[in-house]
């Protein structure tokens, strides 16, 4: 049990009429107070950045005043401690200051005089929290950019809203295609969250058997069905606290997403074969990379599900609409290859980098960081620009040589990117290069291309 922020002093002393006499001094001031007769166990209610200050007496049985600064320090060192004292002690005074108290006032002391101190140090403490907040937004921001990099409209657009609903207890939609970075936003969430010390748990939906996916989800009591001879606590009961991040949602059977839509809004869950509800202190992040509502309109998704997963959207671009971010992220992602190899880092050329610049990167992020490691690692690189609709891949390959191989590599990479999308003519794709029909022909036999290269049949009038 944690002490409610709400609290902005806690006052502890053994003597009951001045703790009464004190509370009332407070309270009258339109303090919250909470009085305490002991100290043991405060330290462990009060979190870090609790917002209030502390108000004991030294001399107590069990522990004293000196010793709950101690431990209240330890913990955060910057949080306002005053001890009062009848003893008139100045080496305790000297001692008590020396070890970090706010304060120190001597019994009997005016009430003016107390409340003088409390404001003080109330004051200071909202000063600390303020410079401490600040700090953290200025890390978390920091920590957000070397997550996901980029200087792309898209990519500054997602840091502002995953800060935004980072600090909130909104359950999360993300919205990517496979290989975006679906889990990196999903861990991002979690990690600027109050949750950031609770557990993180992430499980594909689509990578369970239907025969186990509920018993991973929810949990089984020993004799739930066949085989189950021991109590299983599911994924969802073991992020208790935390956050479960529930990639492919999709994927999951309708009966599933009935007892999920159930858990989104009991926070309760229920082991198979049980008849315990057990609360849940957790928050869902759900993933897709399809268009849920048109699974919902196709009866494949629940729409009470999909409405209420829906509340808080994120969705993530596409590499190929923020090409401009294709170089700083193969180049971050090759530097941290490199690092994590021992080796020396590389330098793009010019021909490499227009490559990469012109891929479509059909696999997102998780292809770049593929192509980013082989390159690091000396290797050559293959890129694969998928299959069009009607046609087949091509196949980029990016290589490093003089100036004169990496033109010719990059003027075949051009026209067979070009015979890919082109699904009509090879003038239209003379056109597309703005060069004649003859010197096309030319370049296709030069590099070993062919009009077949696009997966479609040359029109008549594009034979010689």
């Amino acid at each position: 049990m944690t002490i409610d922020n709400r609290i902005q002093v806690v006052l502890i002393d053994d003597d009951p009429h001045l703790r009464q006499a004190l509370g009332q001094t407070l309270d009258l001031a339109g303090l919250k107070i909470l009085p305490l007769a002991e100290a043991k166990g405060l330290a462990a209610q009060l979190e870090r950045d609790w917002p209030g200050v502390v108000v004991s007496d030294i001399r107590m049985p069990g522990m004293d005043g000196l010793e709950l600064l101690s431990e209240l320090h330890a913990q955060d060192p910057e949080l306002p401690v005053l001890l009062i004292t009848g003893h008139g002690d100045v080496p305790l005074a000297v001692k008590a200051m020396r070890a970090g108290a706010y304060d120190f006032l001597e019994k009997p002391f005016a009430s003016d005089a107390l409340l003088d101190s409390v404001r003080r140090a109330m004051a200071l403490r909202r000063l600390v929290l303020d410079n401490r907040s600040l700090r953290l937004a200025l890390s978390d921001r920091n920590e957000l950019s070397a997550r996901l990099v980029g200087h792309s409209p898209s990519m500054l657009r997602l840091r502002e809203q995953i800060g935004a609903l980072a600090a909130t207890k909104a359950d999360v939609l993300i919205l990517g295609e496979t290989g975006a970075g679906k889990e990196v936003v999903a861990r991002a969430l979690h990690d600027l969250s109050n949750r950031r010390n609770g557990p993180f748990v992430a499980i594909n939906a689509g990578a369970l058997a239907e025969s186990v996916v509920e018993s991973e989800l929810f949990g089984h009591e020993p004799g739930a069905f066949t085989g189950a001879q021991k109590r299983r606590i599911g994924k969802f009961e073991f992020a208790n606290g935390g956050t479960l991040f529930l990639d492919e949602i999709e994927s999951m059977s309708l009966d599933v997403q009935v007892k999920l839509l159930r858990l989104l809004q009991e926070r309760v869950v229920e082991r198979l074969g049980g008849n315990q509800l057990i609360p849940l202190d957790i928050r869902i992040i759900a993933a897709t990379k399809e268009d849920l509502r048109q699974a919902a309109d196709q009866g494949r998704f629940r729409a009470d599900l999909y409405y209420r997963l829906n509340v808080a959207p994120l969705r993530i671009p596409s590499l190929r609409e923020r090409g401009e971010d294709a170089l700083m992220l193969f180049q971050h992602f090759a530097d941290e290859a490199s690092a994590r190899h021992g080796l020396p880092p590389h330098e793009l050329q010019p021909g490499q980098r227009a490559l990469l610049l012109r891929h479509t990167w059909p696999g997102n992020v998780r292809e770049l960081q593929n192509a980013a490691e082989r390159f690091a690692l000396g290797l050559e690189l293959a890129l694969d620009n998928g299959t069009p609709q009607g046609g087949v891949g091509n196949r980029v390959e990016v290589v490093s040589g003089g100036l004169s191989e990496q033109v010719e590599n990059f003027e075949k990479t051009l026209i067979a990117a070009e015979l890919a999308r082109s699904h009509s003519s090879v003038r239209s794709v003379a056109e597309a290069l703005g060069i004649p029909r003859k010197t096309l022909h030319d370049k296709l036999r030069k590099h070993g291309l062919s009009f077949a290269d696009s997966g479609t049949p040359a029109h008549p009038d594009d034979l010689d």
